[in-house]
């Protein structure tokens, strides 16, 4: 009884969220070791034949870039423990400044190209799952399986090209001038902050602006969830009650559309994590090719730049965020299909 009944999901959040810890801790190890075995230090490419070698070494120096790996290891632990994420190197900015002045403009792009993709993906794959074998279904799998594998880059640049002048959207920002101008940064996450404004051409300016770079992203992942639904549905569809609702004399679509879909989505749900993470990468790609104001492109700034400090702390922030995505995904998931839970 004590198997079946209460302990077992209590039980499982527990691990989940135990194993959150070594999860994170290896995460962190892979970052401090990646940036530190790269040639040469971020004080050289920053500052490097603009000051003498004595200047040069007391930056050094005072950011702690003298002091033993081990040294340095340690106390970037100790800082995360306590939810510091360091300073930039170039700018001397704390980190999480930064991912508040531009996680938002990522957030709103995630959290847009993952609408894309459901909406895209879901209905797709539940018709290609419908008309197995036939002409929707080879055409739908060859969308999905180009959609995954084109680069980002070169979507977006189609997009541009072929979408964006056509019907005179715009290709790049997150806005216009006078937007950003006229809007008060309350949430620093700009699509709330217009619909707070209550101006009209300033959430359709944004809107404008975020539907390229949500599409081309969405487009990314999108591709998971057809193969997804549409392997679902074609098992789902042999058991054994969808045989007995089809006697009794439901028709198929109906029974694809009320039984055979919400099983088929919760493997949909199980993978939701894992697609966050790409997200976030492809956030990276995305906001390069669309000039997008969001942490991606700060990112890639300094790692040209060489900033241990920034590319540190926003790895390390991503990091953190996927894991605790994962998680989460992974309760809710065993909430709704307890199997998982043994």
């Amino acid at each position: 009884m004590s198997r079946s009944g209460g302990g077992s999901l209590p039980r499982y959040i527990l691990q989940r969220v135990l194993l959150v810890i070594p999860m994170v801790w290896v995460i962190l190890t892979l970052v401090f070791v990646v940036l530190r075995v790269a040639p040469g230090d971020p004080i050289s490419a920053a500052v490097g034949g603009k000051i003498d070698a004595q200047a040069l070494n007391q930056r050094k120096e005072a950011l702690g870039l003298n002091r033993p790996l081990i040294v340095q290891y340690w106390d970037y632990l100790s800082q995360v423990i306590h939810l510091n994420f360091g300073t930039t190197f170039t700018d001397g900015q704390p980190v999480l400044r930064v991912v508040r002045d531009n996680g938002g403009a990522t957030l709103s792009l995630t959290i847009a190209a993952f609408l894309v993709a459901l909406v895209v993906g879901i209905p797709l794959g539940l018709v290609a799952g419908r008309y197995r074998d036939t002409a929707p279904d080879v055409v739908i799998r060859l969308f999905g399986i180009l959609s995954y594998a084109a680069p980002i880059f070169f979507v977006g640049f189609l997009l541009q090209v072929y979408v964006a002048e056509p019907l005179g959207l715009p290709t790049g920002g997150a806005s216009d001038p006078m937007t950003a101008f006229v809007v008060q940064p309350h949430t620093h996450i700009l699509l709330i902050d217009v619909f707070l404004s209550g101006d009209g051409s300033a959430i359709v300016d944004v809107l404008k602006h975020l539907l390229l770079p949500a599409l081309t992203l969405g487009l990314l992942i999108c591709g998971v969830f057809i193969r997804l639904v549409r392997v679902n549905i074609l098992q789902t569809m042999q058991a054994d009650y969808v045989e007995a609702a089809e006697a009794r004399g439901i028709s198929r679509g109906r029974v694809t559309r009320h039984h055979a879909l919400r099983n088929a989505l919760v493997p949909v749900i199980t993978v939701v994590g894992l697609q966050f993470a790409l997200l976030l990468g492809g956030a990276v790609l995305t906001e390069e090719t669309f000039n997008w104001p969001g942490l991606g492109q700060k990112l890639v700034e300094y790692i040209d730049d060489r900033d241990y400090g920034a590319v540190q702390g926003i790895v390390t922030i991503f990091a953190i965020a996927v894991v605790i995505v994962s998680v989460l995904v992974d309760i809710v998931n065993a909430m709704i299909d307890p199997r998982v839970r043994y």
